[in-house]
């Protein structure tokens, strides 16, 4: 009776009438057989027979038949399901990361850059039934990884993202970030196409105006999400190289342009977001994650597996040798 279920578990409210039926029993039992009045028994005292000791089960085999055609009612059974999901909203995705110099600032743990990493590569676990690409710029900008459901891979790309001023110029280019993020998801078949565009700066390098870039997604059709990371106030930015390779940090103040990020959020019904702690970029991914679902239709397969009739054919069974006992054995000529 292992992962049984019962369909009408209501009718073992009918177990609480076998008591009474047992009480009645034992009540009436006295009165169902014939008696006769003597002077004295003395003549016909003789051990019980063992067939009239064995009289009582008929009563118990009938208990036990109801009991079987009680459980046989609430119909128990094991069902067997199957899940089967099928998308029917996919989301395409663009995270377009800032990975200029100010990104390797320390007031995010242990820099800004390497909590992005850790945040982004959790969002993608988050989305198992979208595809997500990924351009990163500082001065310049290219895709990292192109649009894909490979979730594999677009992690590892997350993972091996580096400050490299030999490979992109310094700088912060927003507008080329953001257009390159566009270019990915222009001819996009998906129902939703999104990006999520973060900096922690100003824009002061590339050659197309981000407000020219926010109009294109509007276009398009395209949301950007932006992010503005990087604490209230100052912060320990990297100014210098070592001899050995390893950067020099000082005190600086936070700049990021607020206004344009708010600007190509509204232009694209996207939404701004800040970032100033380790936490906070957390559950704006998060946020964004519960803001951008995807429809999943799932279909549930039951297949069922009917145990009542074995109680059934017990309980007959047992009906029909209590009657044949009373018609038999037990018969009764008085």
């Amino acid at each position: 009776m292992k992962d049984v279920t019962f369909l009408h578990p209501g009718f073992f409210w009918l177990f609480a009438l076998l008591p009474l039926a047992i009480g009645w029993y034992i009540w009436k039992r006295k009165k169902q057989t014939a008696t006769l009045k003597i002077s004295s028994i003395n003549a016909f005292k003789a051990k019980p027979s063992l067939l009239g000791r064995l009289k009582p089960l008929l009563f118990v085999m009938r208990i036990l038949a109801l009991s079987f055609i009680i459980v046989a009612l609430a119909r128990p059974r094991s069902v067997d399901v199957n899940n089967r999901t099928k998308t029917t909203k996919g989301i395409d995705i663009v995270m377009a990361m800032d990975v200029s110099g100010s990104m390797l600032a320390r007031d995010l743990k242990p820099n800004r850059l390497e909590a992005l990493k850790d945040v982004a590569a959790d969002f993608v676990d988050a989305r198992p039934n979208d595809r997500i690409g990924l351009v990163i710029y500082a001065g310049e900008s290219y895709t990292r990884t192109p649009v894909t459901s490979d979730k594999a891979l677009v992690k590892e790309s997350i993972k091996s993202i580096k400050y490299d001023e030999s490979v992109l110029k310094d700088g912060t280019g927003i507008g080329v970030g953001l257009a390159t993020a566009i270019n990915r998801l222009k001819d996009s078949k998906a129902k939703s196409r999104i990006i999520i565009l973060l900096t922690d700066g100003v824009n002061n390098a590339g050659v197309i105006d981000p407000s020219m870039a926010a109009d294109m997604a509007k276009e398009y059709g395209i949301k950007v999400y932006t992010i503005g990371i990087g604490t209230n106030g100052n912060a320990e930015f990297p100014y210098a190289k070592t001899a050995d390779g390893k950067f020099l940090y000082k005190m600086q103040k936070v700049e990021i342009d607020q206004e344009l990020m708010k600007e190509i959020a509204k232009k694209t019904d996207g939404k701004y977001f800040r970032a100033t702690t380790n936490s906070k970029l957390k559950s704006i991914y998060d946020e964004i994650n519960k803001l951008e679902t995807t429809e999943i239709e799932e279909m549930k397969y039951y297949n069922y597996d009917e145990k009542f009739r074995p109680f059934v054919w017990a309980a007959l069974g047992l009906l029909l040798a209590e009657i044949l006992a009373r018609k038999t054995l037990y018969r009764s000529f008085i």
